[in-house]
């Protein structure tokens, strides 16, 4: 069994979720989370002030997958995921050693 770690833009979560509904995934975990990187955030401006966001909004998806299915999936995550700007993401495989447990 592996786990893929998905980060990528929100605007895209909703595809990537869609792909995995594709491949059988019956269950994963999404959280919000904030990036830092190459695209070095973004200027606000909030009542009349301008600041610098230094860390760009992201989701992060977490799913596992059987070893048989991990390289097409991560090919398929990839291939959604990707929009050909800088900061579209990563995608991180862990493997693991434990099985799953449900209750």
């Amino acid at each position: 069994m592996q786990q893929l770690i998905i980060v990528v833009k929100p605007f895209r979560a909703e595809a990537v979720l869609a792909l995995l509904a594709e491949f059988g995934v019956a269950a994963c975990v999404v959280r919000e989370a904030k990036g830092y990187g190459r695209q070095k955030g973004y200027l606000n401006r909030y009542r009349g002030s301008e600041y610098n966001t230094a860390y760009l909004p992201k989701v992060e998806i977490t799913v596992w997958v059987a070893d048989e299915q991990r390289q097409e999936m991560v090919e398929a995550v990839a291939k959604v995921a990707r929009t050909g700007r800088i900061g579209d993401g990563k995608l991180f495989v862990v493997p693991t050693a434990w099985e799953m447990i449900e209750f």
